[in-house]
């Protein structure tokens, strides 16, 4: 538990499989919207360039898992259907997330699938409504890994990056983790303030 307050610590210790599975289950498993996307790849992506890790495999795990993540939760909402929105809220679930990733689906169309992996909490859920909407699966597969690719390259060749480029940058890591976070969300208070105008 002391790891949790160091997130580059947590990944050297969680390595190659912790790092797959977290990335799958906060885009495969609706309770996984609470996991740290972003900020986690882009720390992944700091940590691989002091070569605690390979970059190479790196990326090809993280993608897969991301790719595969999707396509389980999409599985989840073609099968589920409409089981899932009639469950009560919870802990780990809760309907206004279910709906407001609907109606962010509803406004992007197929895009949501791309998009939606720089949103925190609706990627969780974007694949879920695409299978409950009965997206075609081969549409929402090509965006799928499209957005897959895209979301881990970035994530982690911003880490990557910055920790070639910037000396003793792991000594400034919760900086660098609290700005992705605030990057992160800017899309989500941007959208409430559209809805609030």
């Amino acid at each position: 538990f002391s790891k949790l307050h160091h997130l580059d610590e947590l990944i050297v210790w969680a390595g190659y499989v912790g790092l797959t599975l977290i990335v799958f289950c906060e885009t495969g498993l609706l309770a996984g919207f609470f996991l740290p996307g972003d900020s986690l790849l882009v720390t992944a992506g700091l940590v691989a360039s002091q070569g605690k890790l390979h970059i190479g495999w790196l990326t090809l795990l993280l993608m897969t898992a991301a790719i595969v993540g999707d396509s389980v939760g999409y599985a989840i909402g073609r099968f589920a259907g409409p089981r899932i929105f009639k469950k009560e809220d919870s802990f780990f679930f809760k309907k206004d997330h279910l709906r407001r990733t609907h109606e962010f689906f509803e406004k992007y169309g197929g895009k949501t699938i791309i998009l939606a992996r720089f949103v925190p909490i609706v990627r969780t859920f974007a694949p879920t409504v695409a299978g409950v909407g009965q997206m075609d699966y081969r549409k929402f597969l090509s965006y799928n890994v499209i957005g897959g690719v895209l979301w881990v390259a970035s994530m982690l060749g911003v880490g990557y990056t910055l920790g070639r480029s910037v000396p003793d940058i792991e000594k400034h890591l919760h900086i660098i983790v609290g700005v992705v976070i605030v990057v992160s969300f800017i899309p989500v208070f941007l959208e409430l303030r559209s809805k609030k105008r």
